[in-house]
């Protein structure tokens, strides 16, 4: 039996789909990593419990101990149906910012004509990693002169600035990691290490222009933030707070001379 290999390749015309589903994945996994950290958390516990014994105690769910051990069981609606509305609460609060992110990022230009838009610099790229037919992860750098625009496609204006930006060809001095995800199968095994240093080989080896690489990291896929560091990336702002917590989303960027194949 032939053992699957493992590859990375170009983004084709026939990926789209899978490009928009794993780009719009990978903003919505923040949110499942919010709701269950404070699912978690000390204070969130202490108030279903709370709230439970206090709806214990107003039913007369106690067990008493006068009709057998099945009169344990009383209880357990309570927490049940107390738990109910604190994760209803959690995903309410935290979701708005993530939808959000998630309809800006299959909004901006680079989704609206994937092939169109990474051909603009010789430096841009959209790869995909593979094992066998299974895909494991994808990466996309945009290195073309609007890298560092944050544009979308949503009204006739925002529309009419994205046609300009796509008929913009060239280099930039500064690279954007645009998307970045990989299944959580295959990140035991550092699968986003390979993934990250092709890309970086790629953008900084086909344009010495290319003077700057920068992305964004969260502590709720803290998978990237890890490779990011191994290969060198350092953080220089925070641009944004998220969920009930206010996690920060960090810039962090990877100069040429700090770049380990240079």
């Amino acid at each position: 039996m032939v053992e699957p290999t493992a590859r990375i390749r170009a983004f084709e015309l026939s990926d789209l789909k899978a490009v928009r589903f794993y780009a719009g994945k990978a903003q919505m996994e923040g949110l499942t990593a919010a709701n269950v950290n404070l699912y978690k958390n000390p204070f969130i516990i202490a108030l279903w419990l709370g709230f439970s014994s206090a709806f214990i105690q107003y039913m007369k769910w106690w067990p008493t101990g006068q009709h057998g051990l099945m009169e344990y069981l009383k209880p357990l609606p309570a927490f049940f149906s107390m738990a109910v509305p604190i994760l209803y609460f959690v995903d309410w609060y935290n979701r708005p910012k993530f939808d959000q992110n998630l309809q800006n990022t299959l909004r901006r230009p680079d989704l609206v004509d994937v092939a169109a838009y990474y051909a603009r610099s010789p430096a841009s790229g959209l790869w995909f990693l593979e094992l066998g037919n299974r895909f494991i992860g994808l990466i996309a750098i945009d290195a073309s002169l609007d890298s560092t625009s944050d544009d979308v496609v949503v009204s006739s204006e925002s529309k009419s600035k994205s046609d300009k930006l796509s008929n913009k060809e060239g280099t930039s001095e500064v690279a954007t990691i645009r998307h970045f995800h990989v299944e959580e199968l295959y990140r035991a095994a550092a699968a986003e290490d390979d993934l990250l240093e092709y890309a970086l080989k790629h953008v900084f080896s086909s344009n010495s222009k290319v003077q700057v690489v920068r992305a964004l990291e969260s502590p709720l896929t803290p998978y990237i933030g890890k490779a990011l560091r191994k290969e060198g990336f350092k953080p220089t702002k925070t641009v944004d707070t998220i969920g009930i917590f206010n996690w920060e989303v960090r810039m962090h960027e990877l100069r040429r001379e700090h770049w380990r194949g240079a």
